[in-house]
C-alpha cells in the first residue's frame, strides 16, 4: 500500500502523517510494505527493502539504470477488496 492508500483505509487524507506515524513509530511493522506513490520505498531504505520485497516475491519494475520500485498495480493490497 502507499501512505495514501493506508491513510485512506483509516478515513483520513494525511498521507504524509501516515509517514511520520511509520518513521517514529513503524520500525516493528513490516514498514517495507508501505511505499510511496510512485511504488518506491522510503527514501535511504531502499537496499533494505529490495531484500524483503526479494524475499517476499514482490513484483518490481526496474529501470535500465538498475533503479527499482514495487509494480503497484499487481502488488497493491485493497483492505476493502476480499482476497483472492
Amino acid at each position: 500500500m502507499a501512505y495514501g492508500d493506508v491513510a485512506a483505509a483509516l478515513g483520513s487524507r494525511a498521507a504524509r502523517g501516515v509517514g511520520q506515524v511509520m518513521a517514529y513509530y513503524g520500525s516493528d511493522a513490516p514498514w517495507w510494505r508501505v511505499v510511496r506513490a510512485s511504488g518506491h520505498p522510503a527514501i535511504g531504505h531502499e537496499s533494505r527493502a529490495l531484500e524483503y520485497y526479494r524475499a517476499e516475491g514482490t513484483p518490481l519494475l526496474w529501470t535500465a539504470a538498475g533503479a527499482f520500485r514495487v509494480n503497484l498495480a499487481e502488488a497493491r493490497h485493497h483492505p476493502d477488496r476480499p482476497a483472492s
